[in-house]
């Protein structure tokens, strides 16, 4: 997990999953799980050049913890990997108005895929001809309000949202849009998180001929500009090889609208889901790999079929914000629990829980962990970092080895939280929402707070 490997179990230890090895030292870090500028210095685990001991002290745990010179690290190396793309980052991942701002100035296009999000990155002063609108089930006031501004572009995903739109072309207003299609693609991720197979609810399939249909439409709506083709196989994906099963039948979709209907679209958008290493077992591409594999098989199958080469659009989210941000939590309980067969497992149980990282729970995910307050001799014990709610199901890290002396008051952190854990934190139990914190050069800023109790008293409206 975030340790390498070399150390012998301890007597009666429980043994984890095959690929779960113990640490050569518990006291290091493996870099490809960590932001760029993490480190341990004497124990302590460092982000941004501050130690989070001390970070803490000032903002209390749990917290985000997000490394803005990571996150604009890896949206350059997406943009000028992708340089002949438009490159849109995926703000459901995560987004504040700050994070807005980064992606702008880095050069990056935004998604959005609710009013909520569009509202914050209007806030930011994001140009909004540079924001895509995504959403299954996108209202008219929402589809008015997208228009009205001036986004750049709205992924269509039903027939009835064309006649949402076709009837706000009706008030004068013109709309730029892209028709999400579903390619049939079974990408090799989570069922929740796989969405180019024929059984869920986004786009139109090709293999039905509801896709062809819903360009036919788009193209006879008056004030309706159709750009092209969008396809996402999913997320958390390692290899190019669903990308490639995808723009074979996209393109070949492209083909028929050519010939059929005489229109060249000039786009097509493959989407993100650029997976991200969460423990030792992961091994994602870097971008440029990445761009090299999905240029090359644009380029393959246009030429196999005759057809000029579209605009390329990506939308990577999780690629760019996972590695940024870590999470740090205070130890409250360490607890052995006696399993069938004599062996032990230490179950550390931490200040926060599902509330601030329901991926976990809710799609079985993995993550690493680290002693982030002080080095430590002890050897490493299989541990299973849990949360504070009333689940069983409550667990932040499955698996990992952390030294056997773990204790209350320690400093726990976890890699990786930057994608999905913020934007899907809950009031689970009542908690309060974690900050997040950006840290850069020494210098942290507060860039979403905690939440308080009057926050979350605000909308309790009482007996009326």
């Amino acid at each position: 997990m975030s340790h390498e490997a070399g150390w012998a179990h301890a007597p009666g230890a429980l043994r984890g999953p095959a690929w779960l090895r113990e640490p050569a030292d518990p006291n290091a870090l493996v870099p490809h799980l960590w932001s760029q500028t993490a480190q341990k210095v004497d124990g302590e685990l460092h982000v941004g050049g501050l130690s989070l001991p001390d970070l803490v002290a000032n903002v209390n745990t749990p917290a985000y913890v997000l490394d803005e010179a990571d996150f604009r690290s890896r949206a350059r190396a997406f943009r000028d990997a992708f340089a002949a793309y438009d490159v849109f980052y995926a703000g459901k991942a995560f987004l504040c108005t700050a994070v807005a701002g980064w992606v702008q100035e880095e050069g990056l296009n935004l998604d959005v895929c609710s009013n909520g999000e569009l509202t914050v990155a209007l806030r930011a002063g994001f140009d909004p001809a540079r924001i895509g609108y995504h959403g299954n089930n996108k209202s008219l006031m929402e589809l008015r309000r997208a228009v009205s501004v001036g986004v750049g572009r709205i992924i269509v995903d039903s027939f009835d949202e064309i006649e949402r739109l076709a009837s706000i072309a009706g008030e004068g207003l013109a709309a730029r849009v892209m028709v999400r299609v579903t390619a049939g693609v079974e990408a090799h991720t989570h069922e929740y998180i796989a969405t180019a197979h024929e059984d869920q609810k986004f786009g139109f399939s090709i293999t039905n001929g509801q896709a062809f249909e819903a360009v036919r439409r788009v193209l006879a709506a008056p004030n309706l500009e159709l750009l092209g083709l969008h396809s996402h196989i999913g997320s958390q994906i390692f290899d190019s090889s669903g990308f490639e099963v995808a723009a074979r039948r996209v393109l070949a979709l492209h083909a028929r609208i050519s010939d059929e209907l005489g229109v060249t679209l000039p786009e097509m958008d493959l989407g993100g889901g650029f997976g991200i290493a969460y423990t030792t077992q992961d091994d994602p591409a870097d971008p440029a790999q990445l761009a090299t594999e999905m240029s090359k098989i644009v380029e393959h199958e246009c030429r196999a079929l005759g057809i000029p080469e579209p605009r390329l659009s990506i939308e990577p989210g999780r690629a760019i914000v996972g590695p940024a941000m870590c999470t740090v939590y205070t130890v409250g309980t360490v607890k052995e629990v006696q399993l069938d067969g004599g062996a032990v497992r230490t179950y550390v149980s931490v200040d926060g829980g599902m509330s601030d990282n329901i991926r976990t729970a809710l799609y079985d995910a993995d993550y690493s962990a680290t002693l982030a307050s002080r080095a430590s001799a002890a050897p490493p014990v299989l541990s299973r970092v849990v949360g504070k709610h009333c689940e069983a199901g409550d667990i932040v890290v499955k698996d990992e080895f952390l030294p056997g002396d773990v204790r209350p008051g320690d400093l726990v952190a976890v890699p990786g939280t930057g994608a999905y854990c913020r934007s899907m934190a809950s009031n689970y139990n009542h908690a309060l929402r974690p900050p997040v914190v950006a840290v850069r050069d020494g210098v942290a800023r507060v860039v979403v707070r905690r939440e308080t109790e009057d926050d979350l008293l605000a909308t309790d409206m009482g007996d009326q």
